[in-house]
């Protein structure tokens, strides 16, 4: 799951969407940012990372930490650098990706939390509950 996630992560910081879409299920499920939006299906969150992506001149998203907590989740501590359009200065984001993959290598959950902790304890929920 470490080695999809950080060519997942490539992908987004190339800004490659059509890649970045590739990762996931058909079914997939994102759940994220401070708003709690929810985001089910391929065309769906397309449609949320090509608004997102709109929003900035220059975005680039390093991990800072992985943890696996089974053979499917994993928890990212992201960090999001981009300079907004019109806007010259950059913006900084911290967040918790809680990253649940299928055994047949797809994306299907993405939850992200500003909370560490939360995103935390959200992912070894969730691998809890799968094992």
């Amino acid at each position: 799951p470490v080695a999809l996630t950080r060519r997942a992560f490539e992908a987004v910081n190339q800004r490659d969407i059509d890649t970045v879409m590739s990762f996931f299920a058909p079914d997939a499920f994102l759940n994220g940012r401070a708003l709690d939006e929810v985001y089910e299906g391929r065309a769906a969150i397309r449609g949320f990372l090509d608004e997102w992506f709109g929003y900035f001149a220059e975005l680039r998203f390093e991990v800072e930490e992985f943890v696996v907590l089974d053979d499917g989740v994993v928890l990212a501590v992201v960090n999001q650098e981009g300079r907004l359009v019109g806007v010259d200065r950059q913006v900084h984001q911290r967040e918790g990706w809680v990253i649940c993959w299928s055994a047949d290598g797809l994306l299907v959950r993405l939850t992200t939390r500003t909370d560490i902790d939360e995103a935390r304890a959200a992912a070894e929920r969730l691998a809890e509950s799968r094992g």
